[in-house]
């Protein structure tokens, strides 16, 4: 039996982690869970070392690598023999206190254990909290998914009023954030979806901010596409008539599975390879014609109600990855 652990951290309520960890469960995969903005520096303990000398367990320690331990209550894992590393909701480490103490020692915290949890040897990650950082920009999204050979919508980011103008008078537009941040109307948690945009809209307000327009796609339906891996799971998902931004609908929507076309399966893989990604989950505007006109991925996004709604194996496929770790990636 392989003793080697997969470490979870993801916040202390995320009902996506716990399908995973209970799958990794029943194949007696041991587990650590954690939180690294919440757990540390207790109850969480680290104990990482690397370099020559030292005691007789540092010296017999695999050459290049940290070894040590992590321990959270009675569990602990060997830093050295750590499988794969599923990086899914942490919440950050703490470091907007105005005690100058606390926001050193929160820096600390996140260059420490943040950096030893990123440099973990043989350890597969999914995926790489620096690779889904950088993932999350969505101007590299957009020039990526292009050069993968993906089908994008003509985009503008600008802070110049006139250019925003200009463009939303050339074709249908609608605006969206470039980032889908905390947000907060009258008080209580909100959103800012994709909405229509016309050039009267316009004014200096757009002088504040970057600012994303993309040209409005005749869409029929969406597609989310889960790659875990090298394997997408497909779903259509049909709003009702009119609908720009499918999440402002979830009561009101229709799940199907449907198959990738092959051209953009190897289209997104390309993508998250070049990001050192190993999942992403993809958002496509489908057309009369059946084409796919990429939107954006979130390099961290949700997927759980999916394996319900349109019956895809998520779950089975993302524990797979992690019980084999990075072996079969050598």
């Amino acid at each position: 039996m392989d003793g080697r652990p997969v470490l979870v951290c993801t916040e202390y309520e995320d009902a996506t982690a716990d399908l995973v960890i209970a799958e990794l469960n029943r194949r007696r995969v041991p587990v650590l869970r954690f939180d690294p903005g919440g757990d540390f520096p207790s109850p969480l303990v680290l104990a990482a070392r690397i370099g020559a000398g030292g005691t007789t367990a540092s010296r017999t320690r695999p050459k290049g690598g940290w070894g040590g331990r992590l321990t959270a209550g009675a569990r602990a894992a060997d830093l050295s023999a750590v499988r794969a590393l599923y990086h899914r909701r942490p919440s950050p480490y703490p470091t907007n206190s105005g005690e100058q103490a606390a926001r050193f020692a929160g820096q600390e915290n996140r260059r420490g254990l943040g950096g030893v949890l990123g440099t973990l040897p043989g350890c597969l990650y999914l995926s790489h909290p620096q690779a889904v950082a950088r993932a999350e920009y969505k101007p590299a999204q957009l020039d990526a998914a292009i050069r993968a050979g993906l089908t994008v919508p003509a985009t503008l980011i600008t802070n110049d009023p006139g250019e925003a103008k200009q463009f939303c008078s050339e074709q249908p537009t609608i605006y969206k954030p470039l980032h889908a941040g905390a947000y907060e109307a009258e008080g209580e948690p909100a959103g800012i979806w994709a909405a229509p945009v016309e050039a009267v809209e316009i004014d200096g307000a757009v002088s504040r901010s970057a600012h994303l327009f993309q040209a409005q796609v005749p869409k029929v339906a969406d597609v989310r596409a889960v790659v875990v891996g090298e394997q997408v799971f497909a779903a259509r998902i049909t709003a009702p008539p009119g609908v720009v931004d499918w999440r402002t609908e979830y009561q009101n929507l229709t799940y199907a599975p449907v198959a990738c076309p092959e051209e953009i399966h190897g289209a997104l893989v390309q993508f998250l390879d070049g990001f050192g990604l190993k999942f992403g989950a993809f958002d496509f505007a489908v057309t009369a014609d059946g084409a796919w006109w990429f939107l954006e991925c979130n390099p961290n996004g949700q997927w759980a109600w999916l394996e319900d709604a349109a019956r895809l194996p998520l779950t089975r496929a993302i524990a797979d990855l992690l019980e084999n770790g990075a072996s079969q990636h050598e």
